[in-house]
């Protein structure tokens, strides 16, 4: 009977409409009650053979029905639009909260288990909110009352009535606990076996050229196996809930029955006093009996509860303690002094004592082999991570002091794992700036290399894309990234392995042609392959996590070291595959 904090939260989301389809299931409990009334009116006159009543009683009884009908209906709509505000206002939350917490929050979450409490989760508690909640109200409120009418009649009818009452609601609270941990165990084999279905669709064609498809299909076997048991033992449990509240309700009648029965026969009663305490005793049950078939609807809610106050008050990588907004009206510079980052306990830093500028409207080049922290130094830049030492400013001022919000409005970034979404090609193109017009889109794709291949499409700009741009080659989908971040109206420019599913020797035209398009911007290339940033105004050489050499192409091949034995290795694994 407790309600989970998270669901009385939840209802907050509608308020007036879940109050609304509250007094009307108060209605329609009316409704029941003033047809028990007329009927035993109507009984007790048939009993002493009195029928000048029956018609007008029994046209009462019709329209009755025929009200709760309407009320019914009414109550259904408002509930099921309360239901639908609530179900909106929730995922609106958590989207926006996981939009707060960043990447880091969906690199350590898998993407399965949080679309399943984001759908599922979330439909459960709106049918727990919509429904049981309305119901709990009318049967907290609407027994006692009931018992007062029954002992205003009959009042040994209480001896029946009360205890069973109190066994039928607070009987199954002893199973709460119990009941609890079964949800859990439920819920979180659910939600598991939810995100190891979406891994395996969406890793489909590596399962297959690794071989590993049945595999795959075994552990989903074992994973469902496991969904089944838990769904038993929860059943079990449940079942002795419904079992006990349903002994409690049908021995409270029979017992009401009974002692009515008794009073009519010694003469205690009248006849309608009778027939009243017969329907009544039946009407004081029906809430519960309502009640629990709610509990039931909307369990799986209360299962997910947990886990939505889990994704809701998780705490993001960083603090947004920021109020600026990174809107620059002029390229700005970006500065990294002394910087240092561990991640977690290990024990040698990521970075340490990174300490370069990036000039204001001027690009610069960070390289690298492998694993010396570009990626890293980047993913500070965008604030998915703080440093433990040392400072990143743009602009002059510290990007802790920038809204969490704005930065990826001033700070437009492609990286080598483009997300295209299910839409045409313009729609995608205009996510980055939503009045972006047709010439700005030609535009921007004709700078990224990609507008003759989009024009050479039956459709078109209008051409819907496959789910991750699956439809499109890796060259493409980076290049039509490319064009939407042209398209965002950012002064801070950041590629980060933006051509590497690119053609070698394109991709030196394609970068030359977007560092001119780029003017206005400050720009920072991370790449692999040294033909993109030759060109670039200033190079910075990292190694280990630390700076091991800043300047220009021609001066750093000359000084030799690892931007020199990078260069060489370059050039080496071209003449391989030339050869």
């Amino acid at each position: 009977m407790i309600v989970h904090p998270e669901l009385r939260r939840a209802a907050r989301h509608a308020r007036r409409p879940l109050f609304a389809a509250t007094l009307l299931q108060g209605a329609v409990t009316l409704t029941h009650l003033a047809q028990a009334v007329l009927l035993a009116v109507a009984l007790a006159d048939l009993a002493r053979g009195d029928t000048d009543r029956l018609p007008l009683l029994l046209g009462a009884v019709l329209a009755v029905v025929a009200a709760r009908a309407v009320l019914d209906n009414g109550q259904r709509r408002t509930a099921t639009r309360a239901g639908a505000q609530v179900r909106v206002g929730l995922r609106d939350e958590l989207l926006a909260h996981l939009g707060r917490l960043g990447p880091a929050r969906l690199t350590t979450a898998r993407a399965g288990a949080v679309r399943t409490t984001l759908v599922d989760g979330v439909e459960g508690v709106d049918a727990y909110v919509s429904r049981y909640l309305p119901q709990l109200l009318i049967t907290l409120t609407v027994p006692p009352l009931l018992l007062a009418a029954v002992a205003a009649v009959e009042p040994r009818a209480l001896l029946g009535l009360v205890p069973a009452l109190l066994l039928a609601l607070a009987g199954p609270r002893a199973w709460d606990r119990l009941l609890a941990k079964r949800g859990k165990e439920h819920w979180d084999t659910y939600e598991g076996l939810g995100a190891d279905y979406l891994e395996a669709l969406q890793g489909m064609s590596a399962l297959r050229a690794a071989g590993a498809v049945g595999r795959a299909r075994e552990r989903l076997q074992e994973r469902s196996a496991a969904l089944h048991r838990a769904t038993v033992a929860k059943l079990r449990v449940s079942l002795v809930d419904t079992g006990l509240t349903d002994l409690a309700i049908q021995g409270g009648v029979v017992t009401a029955a009974l002692l009515g029965c008794w009073s009519a026969v010694t003469g205690s009663t009248t006849p309608t006093g009778t027939y009243l305490v017969l329907l009544l005793a039946s009407e004081c049950f029906r809430p519960v009996r309502d009640l629990s078939r709610e509990w039931h609807a909307g369990y799986l809610g209360v299962s997910a509860a947990d886990g939505i106050a889990a994704l809701r008050t998780a705490e993001p990588a960083v603090r947004d303690t920021g109020t600026a907004q990174a809107h620059w009206p002029t390229p700005p510079e970006v500065r990294f002094e002394d910087v240092e980052f561990r991640y977690g306990d290990a024990e040698a830093p990521a970075l340490s004592g990174i300490t370069f500028t990036a000039e204001a409207g001027r690009t610069t080049a960070i390289v690298g082999p492998s694993g010396a922290g570009k990626s890293t130094l980047l993913a500070l830049l965008l604030r998915h991570g703080d440093p433990q030492r040392g400072r990143i400013s743009i602009g002059g001022r510290d990007v802790d002091r920038y809204a969490l919000d704005s930065l990826p409005r001033g700070i437009a970034v492609v990286s080598q794992e483009t997300y295209l979404f299910h839409a045409t090609i313009a729609d995608n193109l205009r996510l980055a700036r939503p009045a972006a017009t047709d010439d700005e889109l030609v535009r921007a794709a004709r700078t990224a290399g990609v507008h003759d291949e989009i024009a050479a499409l039956p459709d078109g700009y209008a051409t819907v894309l496959g789910e991750r741009g699956a439809t499109l080659s890796g060259g493409q989908r980076q290049r039509l990234a490319l064009a939407r971040a042209l398209l965002a109206d950012a002064r801070v420019l950041v590629l980060d392995e933006a051509t590497s599913a690119v053609d070698e020797r394109r991709e030196a035209d394609i970068v030359r042609e977007l560092l001119e398009a780029a003017g206005g911007r400050t720009v920072l290339v991370v790449a692999h392959r040294l033909a993109a940033v030759r060109h670039a105004d200033r190079i910075v050489v990292l190694d280990g996590g630390r700076v091991d050499a800043i300047g220009e192409h021609a001066t750093l091949v000359e000084a030799g070291g690892v931007y020199a034995d990078l260069v060489k290795a370059g050039r080496t694994h071209r003449e391989g595959l030339a050869a």
